[in-house]
């Protein structure tokens, strides 16, 4: 069926990352946005998407050339969505198409919070990424720990920052291994996600019964990579500790079928989309308390945690987190009821859409700046001579 009348305006033109289908490069910000894809047309809205090569936090020429292209092809009040990943570190290239068009910008995660940075370059990300949000009509965050962020970092108006949480798919019950020692890891591998802590936490209870599976993007050749093989192997761990590389689909759903808790050390996270992933399965959760980690976590219908969350810092904390699991069968049956429990409160991303909407539509009524009409060029009139004149 045609929409028709107004519904037939809601059209968003989504600018995404070049790699948002790279099944090699899965993240939760990749999901995120394709499901935003797919699930904003049930809410009423048209979705146009466009994929700009070379995205991220300092993209070359090629890639700022090819977003300023995309955005000045758009007609004058066009509806615009652009994940933050493509948009936050460009300002120069946002703000001059901010008052013509009716921009917003969806922050997966604060450039300056990626794990690594010199303190200089995170300070310039961060000058940048002001920049851009203020330019724009409207910023929407993945939780309501990342929009109270980003109001505190940059200086936003609060009504302007909203919120459109990850939704969570119905599943079936995770049957588990054995109830205790399959643990699961979901993230790429990299410093933010600290695999690292993991494995040294998983080191320092070798006695106990465990194996666990890290699934992820893994490039091979990188330091980081490299770093935690040899902690594997220097801890003697070879075989308890597997890198299994990025999954999805059958395979994915294979890991969660067999795991019995899931375990997430990272330094930030704006939500953590693999908490409600694993409690959509009646599986528990042990996680640093980072972000929107606790937003995602959450509580049963009875106020109980269905997990365990630890201080980012403390690596006695993981530890003994981790050894209680393993040892306490009370402990476990706890937070499997508390986590099932949790399971049948968790949201979909039909709900994410809603909100989403509800922003755009916002925005979508707001006044903009048409693009300054060129004049015509003049042409001069030609020169007339009288007879007898000299030329």
């Amino acid at each position: 069926m045609t929409a028709t009348g107004p519904a037939a305006e809601r059209l968003l033109h989504f600018v995404l990352p070049g790699e948002v289908d790279d099944p090699a490069a899965p993240s939760g910000g990749n999901t995120y946005d394709r499901r935003v894809c797919r699930e904003l047309p049930a809410a009423g809205w048209q979705v146009r998407p466009y994929a700009v090569p070379g995205s991220g936090p300092r993209p070359g020429p090629e890639a700022r050339g090819e977003l300023a292209r995309c955005l000045a092809a758009l007609p004058d009040g066009a509806l615009v969505l652009l994940d933050g990943l493509v948009a936050c570190g460009v300002p120069e290239v946002i703000a001059p198409e901010a008052g013509r068009l009716r921009m917003a910008v969806l922050v997966h995660l604060p450039l300056a919070d990626e794990t690594g940075l010199a303190p200089a370059a995170a300070r310039e990300l961060a000058a940048r990424e002001r920049r851009t949000l203020h330019a724009v009509g409207a910023v929407v965050a993945t939780s309501r720990w990342a929009a109270r962020r980003l109001v505190a970092q940059h200086g936003l108006a609060a009504d302007r920052v909203h919120v459109a949480a990850p939704g969570a798919d119905p599943a079936p019950l995770a049957p588990g291994t054995d109830g205790a020692t399959r643990l699961l890891c979901v993230a790429a591998v990299t410093p933010r996600k600290g695999q690292h802590r993991l494995v040294e936490a998983l080191a320092a209870v070798p006695d106990l019964p465990w194996t666990c599976e890290c699934v992820g993007a893994a490039r091979e050749d990188t330091p980081y990579m490299s770093q935690l093989a040899s902690k594997v192997t220097e801890f003697g761990l070879d075989g308890r500790v597997r890198f299994a590389g990025p999954r999805a689909g059958a395979e994915l759903e294979a890991h969660y079928a067999a795991a019995d808790l899931l375990v997430l050390t990272s330094y930030a996270e704006t939500y953590g989309m693999v908490v409600t992933e694993a409690l959509a399965r009646g599986i528990p959760v042990l996680a640093t308390a980072v972000g929107g980690v606790p937003e995602a976590v959450g509580s049963a219908p009875d106020g109980s945690l269905p997990g365990l969350l630890v201080p980012s810092g403390d690596p006695a904390a993981l530890t003994g987190a981790l050894r209680g699991w393993l040892g306490d069968p009370e402990l476990r049956q706890r937070l499997k009821i508390s986590a099932r429990g949790r399971r049948a409160m968790l949201e979909g991303w039909e709900m994410t859409a809603h909100n989403l909407a509800t922003a755009l539509e916002r925005l979508r009524h707001e006044a903009v700046r048409p693009r300054p009409v060129q004049p015509e060029p003049v042409q001069p009139e030609p020169v007339r001579h009288e007879p007898g004149t000299a030329g």
